[in-house]
């Protein structure tokens, strides 16, 4: 069955009590015109209270059209600890791409930002525009996937920023993954940090490098917050690969996928 994201606000309850959704603008066009939704059919539509309602449509007028609620259910909350991407700024279709795929992976919150290798250096060189189209693929993937919140795109920030932003904790994992010579290996850092941490966590970052990587000094001034690199092995990942290696490996060890 198809879905798609409103506003809560577009719902409202008439004087007997039953429940009606209005759309119009560009998703009356993507829901009626490009998807041929007609009066009588059936679809889902989900908003930003985590629930899914499931709608009949009844009228349907040129420019906006009118549909019932029939019954509504929940959307099981994503599960804790939360995952969020650090993610240098890579070339625009993959950025895209894992956007796409972080919200169907389960992932909470991407942080982009600028470092010494990334594709542009300074967050004012980003496109205008680009923010607003990641959000409109973060819908997009909300609706396929069926998820009852929207992932967050936080603003992006330079790497003097994001060094700040970085806080290592017993509630906040950081996975800091490099190409290069590193320390530990996914497996050794659970086990370090298991050891070490009473908690669980309630925040798993994953700090991933864009085409190029990162540079030494970066390395270096990630391993003064305490933060040593972990490697996913001797072969080169791409950088969307890396990003979801490393999301599967944070949801089967802390099983999330309930």
């Amino acid at each position: 069955m198809r879905r798609y994201w409103i506003q809560k606000s577009q719902i409202f309850q008439n004087a007997d009590s039953t429940q009606v959704v209005q759309f119009s603008g560009d998703q009356f066009h993507h829901i009626f015109e490009v998807c041929r939704q007609e009066v009588g059919h059936h679809f889902e539509v989900i908003s930003e209270d985590s629930k899914a309602y499931l709608v009949k449509v009844l009228e349907r007028g040129k420019k906006n059209a009118r549909a019932q609620v029939v019954e509504e259910r929940v959307i099981a909350s994503l599960p804790r600890p939360h995952i969020h991407i650090a993610l240098s700024i890579s070339r625009y279709p993959v950025m895209d791409a894992i956007v796409e795929k972080a919200v169907e992976m389960g992932v909470t919150s991407i942080l982009p930002f600028c470092s010494d290798y990334s594709f542009i250096r300074q967050t004012g060189h980003l496109p205008a525009g680009k923010i607003e189209r990641w959000g409109k693929i973060i819908v997009s993937a909300t609706q396929q996937s069926g998820r009852g919140e929207l992932m967050a795109i936080e603003n992006p920030c330079d790497w003097s920023e994001l060094l700040k932003k970085v806080n290592p904790g017993p509630e906040n994992w950081c996975l800091f993954a490099y190409e290069g010579a590193a320390v530990l290996s996914a497996r050794e850092y659970f086990k370090v940090k298991r050891g070490h941490e009473a908690l669980k966590p309630t925040n798993l970052w994953i700090i991933v490098g864009s085409e190029g990587g990162f540079s030494s000094q970066e390395v270096t001034e990630m391993q003064k917050l305490g933060l040593d690199p972990v490697t996913l092995g001797s072969q080169v990942l791409r950088v969307e690969t890396a990003c979801m290696t490393l999301v599967s490996i944070l949801k089967y060890e802390f099983g999330l996928y309930g």
